[in-house]
């Protein structure tokens, strides 16, 4: 395993960290992008996801709603379930294949894979670390509803689908507050990269 785990519950600052590791250097694959891709009316994935939960989950292009997805599934844990067994595997094994090819040819990179189900979906051992960035459990109430719009019953909902973070916290090989400053997230982060880059050359 030559590549790095980076989790966090939603609207955590997961996503902000991402982008300051790459900014470092850090190669990133993003596997809430590779869940988009999976959406697209290509892929296998979206002719199962229409199977489960039907045409209204379609907008007028024929496309998959992600918002009317997010309310039916965050509203019913059954749901939930339902909808990670389709994607998760797809988006595992995507994961996987574009990881171990970017270390095939960049052995030296730091590869890490920002993903929020990492212990959801039951992975972990998957990494040769685990990065949690976690906040403020207010603060990540008022990110949440501040990005997407939803309602604070919708933004709580969403939150509680998700392992707790103090779980996640005590799993993490290593921790970013992104509780305070970007400044004070970006420390942390410039601090944590040199031990990363020394792991991925196996020192």
């Amino acid at each position: 395993m030559s590549y790095f785990g980076l989790t966090g519950s939603v609207a955590s600052g997961k996503s902000t960290a991402a982008r300051m590791f790459e900014g470092l250097g850090a190669r990133i694959i993003d596997a809430d992008h590779i869940g988009h891709e999976l959406l697209g009316s290509s892929l296998s994935a979206f002719q199962e996801i229409v199977h489960r939960f039907g045409d209204d989950i379609l907008n007028s292009s024929g496309e998959i709603d992600r918002k009317q997805l997010g309310a039916l599934v965050f509203s019913d844990p059954i749901k939930l379930k339902d909808l990670n067994a389709i994607v998760h595997p797809k988006i595992i094994a995507w994961v996987k294949q574009l990881a171990e090819e970017h270390a095939a040819a960049h052995p030296k990179d730091v590869i890490l894979v920002d993903a929020a189900l990492i212990f959801e979906a039951r992975i972990g051992a998957n990494f040769r670390k685990v990065i949690v960035a976690w906040c403020r459990p207010e603060q990540q109430i008022e990110r949440l509803m501040a990005k997407t719009g939803i309602s604070r019953q919708a933004a709580e909902q969403r939150i509680a689908s998700q392992m707790p973070a103090e779980e996640k916290r005590r799993r993490a090989d290593f921790l970013i507050d992104c509780s305070g400053s970007i400044e004070q997230t970006r420390t942390q982060v410039e601090s944590l990269f040199p031990t990363l880059q020394r792991l991925a050359v196996g020192q």
